[in-house]
């Protein structure tokens, strides 16, 4: 996305079976993923490249469908590795092989054929995941497909390298989790960023409180620890985050889009600064579950994209001061104090 000021909406895209709100969509390549907890949905693929000759409003059709999974509630793609994660599968509706709620894997390297490739289940349901070609500190798996799978309770770390037999590494939990809903690796991948939907709601310890991001050392993939936990300026529940060079771009339903800075942590210390910030919902930050749902900050033209769950779409051009070293070490030195 070039132009942040002037969208086009090209046309629609229909469902693939019966209306739901909660529905999520990756690209690979030039392709589509789409998949969605209404029951039967499947997971459609969608050619991009038809988009290159519209010159008004059009009704698309989907290129393939792929029936190995009814519903499920989220899709992960692994860019480096061609292969697709769906997860939560069989939660609104049962597939030939739902995986009972874990990793369904799908071969995309051929977008319009993608392959049933194998299940990872033995944690249980997962609600989403991050899955890497890992290239991280410890040598130990240089090379091997990693998932960091958002299971509920706790972050599995799962080698999906062989399909057929996928392994158990290890996994972070922490203190008060309530529901671990999404999180992201930092570049270096020393840590796992986390967002747990429900801890400041249903929690009496934590009711009110403001959002917690927690901070989880994965520098050694058999042994990771939870390293801290940072405290957002707002109550919002958190629901998604992406990390982009040294920030991270959290959509927290009524806070908006927040833009935290990771320098601190990547020296070492224990706290994200925000820098920035886009309220699409200025009433309120209270705890409720409306507003923005996500966000996708890798246009290479510094655009980013948020979702209203009843606003619709936003799309911002974040203005980040740039801090000096000295200044960014201040604050790691005062809140390594702390």
């Amino acid at each position: 996305m070039e132009d942040c000021e002037n969208p086009v909406v090209l046309g629609l895209l229909p469902t693939g079976s019966d209306p739901s709100m909660w529905r999520d969509i990756k690209v690979y390549q030039d392709h589509a993923f789409i998949v969605s907890e209404a029951t039967s949905h499947g997971m459609q693929v969608f050619d991009l490249t038809e988009l290159e000759s519209v010159t008004e409003y059009t009704d698309f059709s989907q290129t393939v469908r792929y029936d190995g999974v009814g519903s499920s509630h989220n899709i992960v793609i692994n860019e480096d590795s061609g292969f697709a994660y769906i997860v939560g599968a069989g939660s609104f509706g049962f597939g030939p092989n739902d995986c009972s709620g874990g990793l369904h894997m799908v071969d995309i390297s051929d977008p319009v054929n993608p392959t049933f490739v194998g299940c990872y289940s033995d944690m249980g349901y997962t609600h989403d995941a991050q899955c890497v070609n890992y290239d991280g500190p410890d040598s130990d798996y240089t090379g091997r497909e990693i998932c960091f799978a958002s299971n509920e309770n706790k972050v599995d770390i799962i080698d999906v390298t062989d399909k057929a037999n996928p392994t158990y590494i290890s996994s972070c939990s922490y203190l008060g989790a309530r529901y671990v809903h999404q999180g992201w690796l930092t570049e270096d991948k020393n840590y796992f960023l986390i967002d747990d939907e429900l801890d400041n709601l249903g929690n009496p310890n934590f009711l009110k409180s403001n959002t917690r991001t927690m901070i989880c050392d994965v520098s050694n993939l058999d042994r990771p620890h939870m390293k801290r936990f940072n405290r957002s300026s707002t109550t919002a529940v958190d629901h998604n985050q992406y990390v982009k060079g040294k920030y991270s771009y959290q959509s927290n339903y009524r806070a908006g889009l927040r833009i935290l800075d990771l320098s601190c942590i990547q020296f070492g210390g224990n706290s994200m600064k925000e820098v920035a910030y886009f309220d699409i919902y200025p009433e309120d930050d209270d705890n409720e579950f409306n507003a923005n749902w996500s966000n996708y900050p890798y246009f290479e033209s510094g655009c980013v994209a948020l979702s209203g769950i009843e606003q619709g779409l936003f799309i911002v051009k974040p203005d980040i001061p740039e801090e000096s070293k000295k200044s960014l070490l201040k604050e790691f030195i005062r809140n390594s104090l702390i």
